[in-house]
């Protein structure tokens, strides 16, 4: 027995059916005709003619990787910043209210990001002369 949900279905299972067949063949084709060569330079990396130097596996340190984090973290307020401004007139001031609280608690998290030295990933500068400074004794 069909019902009405049937009915409405079958247009996306055609859909879903020719995605899926337009796919395979543009596989299959780029499979079939498709170059193969395995000359001298074909598994080199290649970077705008400049041949490689070094090990391309370098280690990070994860501080780069959480310094990275924090900037797509605030990267993406500016953006819920920037809407609100946007709709400044139609949210009135619980829409204010709203932003204040956000920013606010925008500040408390950089005051804390500052205070656990979580931005601090470079070399203390007065370390580096203390080591300096044994060094030349």
């Amino acid at each position: 027995m069909l019902t009405n949900h049937a009915i409405v279905f079958w247009p996306f299972l055609v859909y879903a059916v020719a995605v899926l067949a337009v796919v395979g063949i543009m596989i299959g084709l780029s499979h079939i005709l498709g170059e193969r060569h395995n000359e001298r330079y074909t598994g080199e990396p290649y970077e705008s003619g400049i041949k490689p130097t070094g090990n391309a596996r370098l280690r990070f340190s994860s501080h780069f990787y959480l310094i990275a984090i924090f900037f797509v973290i605030f990267d993406l307020d500016a953006v819920f910043v920037i809407t609100w401004a946007i709709s400044f007139r139609e949210l009135g001031l619980a829409g204010y209210i709203g932003v204040v609280i956000f920013i606010g608690i925008l500040l408390v998290v950089l005051v804390y990001e500052i205070g656990i030295k979580a931005l601090d990933f470079g070399p203390r500068g007065k370390q580096i002369l203390k080591a300096k400074n044994k060094l030349s004794k």
